[in-house]
């Protein structure tokens, strides 16, 4: 299922209450930067571009993704066309010789970050930033602060943050309205919905669901870890490890029996159960070509039944293993 023509005019959706308003879908474009597996230049500029032809306007970076690379990636591709992007990017891990070493949001780094991104980006502001992690040794508030004084300065146009708690989203909130919530949220992770979902209602904050293809799972393209290389994310992933990855590959086939069904990919269904969770979520699939961009892409204009939906929420009740390694663990403010 190819999107064509028609699809260049992408529903959009509002992220948060504050004015701004995205593609229904985005693109995470993470692995376009050796996060998985090695680099394709040309490639991920084709599938930028088309993104864009395909009524894709948002895409989301960071200065950890390469590190650097991808914001240096994403302004060569947009460059002349600033003025068709919405571009979130992402600050707040220490990054020394090239090797993520911890969180950082140190004031003085906020902006020192920020004026890097802009740079990397070939932009004059950044359309939403988010605080990639929190940082337990500098209060929210501090940093949410230096955050509002740069949408101030019109070097940031909307806040955000990524991997928050509850306690720390209300926080912030307080401090300067928060757009989106970046989080893991898919048919293999659904931890957002017992307090944090709630929580982003109650604000007016919307969801950006990262992985909303369980990395690969849920689309059918996931290996055992020890076949990826020990500098692939996916290497050290604990569902994806022994008796785990035997037990969620059986859970996923429920969504390739359903794909099957409907003459659909997997990961589309995957996809379109997330965009039916809300008009406030607005996933961002990562992926660095453009067959699978415009696959993701068309399911956008998916509707699945009530029965569809019961099926793949009763296979996937249980998934096997933690979301990550206890060290990457260690970063999430739950």
């Amino acid at each position: 299922m190819k999107p064509q023509q028609e699809q260049q005019h992408m529903k959009q959706r509002a992220l948060g209450s504050q004015g701004l308003i995205v593609s229904a879908m985005g693109l995470g474009c993470m692995g376009m930067s050796t996060t998985y597996g090695p680099a394709d230049e040309t490639e991920s500029l084709a599938t930028l571009r088309r993104a864009l032809e395909l009524g894709v306007n948002f895409f989301d970076t960071a200065e950890q993704y390469g590190p650097y690379q991808n914001e240096e990636l994403l302004g060569r591709a947009f460059k002349g066309r600033r003025h068709d992007v919405v571009l979130a990017t992402k600050f707040g891990f220490r990054i020394e010789d090239g090797v993520t070493t911890g969180v950082n949001s140190d004031l003085s780094h906020i902006r020192s970050a920020v004026e890097g991104s802009l740079r990397r980006l070939g932009t004059d502001h950044i359309d939403l930033l988010y605080q990639h992690r929190i940082d337990p040794a500098v209060p929210i508030e501090d940093v949410v602060g230096v955050m509002a004084e740069l949408v101030r300065e019109g070097k940031v146009r909307y806040l955000g943050l990524s991997e928050a708690g509850a306690a720390n989203i209300r926080k912030a909130h307080a401090v300067h309205p928060i757009s989106a919530l970046q989080s893991e949220y898919s048919l293999w992770e659904r931890n957002l919905e017992e307090e944090i979902l709630p929580l982003l209602r109650e604000l007016g904050i919307g969801l950006v669901p990262f992985s909303p293809l369980g990395r690969g799972f849920l689309g059918g393209t996931a290996r055992r870890a020890e076949e990826y290389p020990p500098n692939d994310f996916r290497h050290l992933d604990p569902r994806l490890q022994g008796e785990n990855y035997d037990a969620n590959m059986r859970a996923a086939q429920a969504v390739g029996r359903i794909a099957a069904e409907r003459g659909l990919s997997a990961g589309q269904v995957a996809l379109a159960w997330v965009l039916q969770r809300g008009e406030d979520i607005v996933p961002i699939p990562g992926t660095k070509r453009r067959a699978y961009l415009e696959q993701n892409v068309a399911a956008a204009e998916l509707v699945l039944t009530l029965d569809e939906t019961a099926a793949l929420e009763s296979a996937l009740t249980q998934v096997s293993g933690a979301r990550y390694s206890k060290e990457r663990m260690a970063w999430v403010d739950r």
